[in-house]
Order: structure tokens, then sequence, then C-alpha cells
């Protein structure tokens, strides 16, 4: 059954399914440019009325729609890059509303392994039962609060491939640093989890978030949690070091995609560790096993 709401008087954020809707806006809009860094044919269909909504409803993600758009960015690069070092299945956990499987280039004999709750992916197979994956394609329905279940997951996963790249897109930031800290060490596991995709918030930008949308993203239940004081070194003690780092805002800024106002402040050099503090940073963290 279609997880859309019509009742009127329901709010358009009902659970942290519904940020999956939120994000396919934005993946929407930028297919719709002409000069779109990537195409994602699929947004508007996933993200549906109640996508729109959404992102309607929160002014803030509304003047930072570049942030989503230099997320996306970031995360095909680094899934090609891996795939063409020979990474041979991607596990994507929350996997949402994500289209990657049918609309990037990759190999058809690469395994994509999409894990979610099963009514958003019930929802998503509805709407795409009429399209065709380019690799193979899993799904599998899954609650990640299991740890018990997860953990049987990743190590069944993990002896069926020699190369596994993971992908937490949007994830870690609704867990608490307990959470993160023990998903980390169950995804360090497997011997062919080597590698992990994740998006990666300052404590300073966690506060403006928490401040600007936090009253709504509450009551959904979904309240924002994780923003590391160390930044990427926060995984170091569950066995996981940065190779590559990159910042949303510099990204947007040679994508062309940021507001005037942000312009001059793209241009100001980022200090060694410019994820960590007050200052508001968030950006995509290619992580390596130790």
């Amino acid at each position: 059954m279609p997880i859309e709401s019509t009742a009127q008087h329901e709010p358009s954020l009902r659970n942290i399914s519904d940020t999956a809707r939120w994000v396919a806006v934005y993946r929407a809009r930028e297919t719709e440019r002409a000069d779109a860094v990537f195409r994602d044919p699929f947004a508007a269909r996933l993200a549906g009325e109640q996508g729109k909504q959404i992102a309607a409803g929160f002014s803030l993600s509304e003047t930072h729609a570049w942030s989503f758009v230099a997320r996306t960015f970031l995360i095909d690069r680094f899934i090609s890059q891996e795939v063409q070092q020979g990474v041979d299945m991607v596990v994507n956990l929350a996997a949402g509303l994500d289209s990657r499987p049918y609309r990037m280039s990759l190999p058809a004999q690469l395994r994509w392994v999409e894990v979610d709750l099963p009514e958003l992916l019930d929802y998503k197979e509805e709407i795409l039962q009429h399209d065709r994956p380019v690799c193979q394609l899993e799904r599998i329905r899954l609650d990640l609060a299991d740890v018990d279940q997860r953990r049987k997951l990743f190590a069944d996963l993990g002896s069926q491939a020699k190369k596994v790249l993971v992908l937490t897109e949007g994830l870690l930031i609704y867990l608490s640093p307990e959470e993160v800290s023990s998903l980390a060490k169950d995804l360090a596991q497997p011997a062919s989890f080597r590698s992990w995709v994740l998006d990666l918030a300052s404590p300073g930008l966690l506060k403006l978030l928490q401040a600007g949308m936090g009253q709504k993203l509450d009551a959904a239940g979904v309240p924002l949690k994780f923003g590391p004081e160390e930044g990427p070194e926060f995984f170091q003690r569950a066995g996981w070091r940065a190779k590559d780092v990159q910042s949303l805002l510099k990204t947007a800024a040679r994508l062309k995609r940021l507001p005037f106002k942000l312009r001059l402040v793209a241009l100001i050099p980022e200090s060694r560790r410019p994820y960590q503090g007050a200052r508001p940073w968030s950006g995509i963290c290619l992580m390596q096993r130790s």
C-alpha cells in the first residue's frame, strides 16, 4: 500500500521514512535543470505530492537545497570510483528512495543490496515496478535498530562478496553517537566490507539544523542527534579511517549551485579540520577499514 497520506490534518512529515520523499524532491529539481550535474528521472515519482509538501514546510532546507545536490553528486562520484577499483557489492543501508541502481552507469554484474523498513521498500517497488535496474538489485526488509539481525545480515552478505562498499546516505545524523559507534563496529567485522561512504555534519551545523528544523523533526520522531566533535576521526576507534573527505559547500561552489550570499563564504579557505567545533560544516567521507 502507498505510504502517502491524503488526510489534510496530518503533518506532512510523519516518520523517518518520509525524509526519503523530502530528499527526492531536490534530486527531481536538479534533474529539471538544463545544466544538471546528475539526472534522476525517477525522483519526481518517488517524491510524490507528499515530498513536495515536506520540502515546502522546511524553509531552512529550501534555502540549502544546494547541499542535497552536492551530496548526491559526491556520493555518485565515490561510488563510481570504488566500483572501478573492484567493488563487487554495494550495501545501501537505510536506502530510502535512492534510485542509483536504475540511473547510474554500473556494471551489470554488480550486486546492489538495499536495506530498509518494509513499508518504504514496498512503496518503492510499487512506484518502480515497470522500471529495470542496470545491475543485480536486491531488497532486504530490516529494521537496522535490530542489532542481532543486522549483524547476521552483514555476516551473510560479507561471505558472498570479495569487496563491499557500504553506503549510509542521510542515516547517521538521526542516530546517537553510541548507535553510530555500534553500527561502525558491526560494519568493520566482515572482512570483505572494505569501504564506506557516509555524510557527516559538524557540531555547529547540527546546532543550526536543530534550531531551524528541530521542532518539526522532533514532532515526527526523527530528532537530529549526530555531529561529532572529532569529525571523521570519530570512526577510527571502530576500525575506519578517512580516505577522502569533501566539503558540500566547496563542492556546491564548484558546481555553481550556491546562492549569492554564500559564494563569498565558499572562498574562505577551510582549516585542516573544518568539520570540528562551532563552525557549520558538512561533507561526504569515503572511509576505509583501518
